[in-house]
């Protein structure tokens, strides 16, 4: 399958019930600061350059961020980190996005997920990430000019990991070369870890120049 056929599938699957009720209660029911938008309230797709060279893994879409835009990293404080992080490496057109129709562009970035629902607490079910997995195999058999895979967080790593065939510690700010590709391992820009000062912006960039500097020396 092409990407565009993988992200249509996303969309569309049902596979997991309970992450289905969820999301599509949370988008009836809103939460007050966003009374007023209208909810994707779906499976939220990957998206991004499809010649990318770096595919950036996160956990699950936020349950007001990508289930309200209907894109991952769009709409909460994750994305922040993450789009200024792209943006001063020269890989985002823009700083932030709130929605998913405000212009942003990626260039040489594919941005995906382990699972493609928000889930409840944030805590998907084993089941329910060996159901999704299959588009992330699917993805990264389609990204062919892919040189770096960033998992972001012990889960999205270990996912990462398993899909390659591989057996690797997360460690924050970990670089593995791998037959000619790059595994590499960051703590998840979520409010819990950028509030207390698990990870500081500092230590997040230091992740993000590596990574340009090997994108930019092929």
């Amino acid at each position: 399958m092409d990407l565009t056929q993988i992200q249509k599938e996303e969309v569309a699957c049902t596979s997991c019930p309970r992450l289905i009720s969820y999301i599509r209660k949370v988008a009836e029911v809103k939460t007050t600061r966003f009374r007023d938008w209208d909810y994707w309230g779906k499976p939220v797709p990957s998206w991004g350059d499809p010649r990318a060279r770096l595919v950036i893994i996160g956990l699950a879409p936020a349950a007001h961020g990508g289930n309200r835009t209907g894109r991952v990293f769009t709409g909460d404080r994750s994305g922040e980190w993450l789009f200024r992080a792209l943006y001063e490496v020269g890989l985002a057109s823009k700083p932030e996005s709130e929605s998913r129709n405000d212009g942003l562009e990626v260039k040489d970035v594919f941005i995906t997920s382990v699972i493609h629902c928000a889930p409840p607490e944030n805590k998907p079910a084993r089941d329910e990430i060996l159901n999704c997995s299959r588009f992330l195999r699917a993805e990264f058999l389609s990204l062919s000019e892919a040189k770096v895979y960033l998992g972001l967080g012990v889960l999205a790593f270990n996912e990462l990991c398993r899909l390659m065939g591989l057996s690797l510690e997360f460690r924050h700010g970990a670089f593995y070369s791998v037959k000619g590709k790059w595994v590499a391992a960051s703590y998840h820009p979520s409010a819990r870890n950028t509030l207390t000062g698990k990870l500081t912006w500092e230590m997040w960039m230091g992740v993000f120049r590596k990574i340009r500097e090997i994108l930019g020396s092929t």
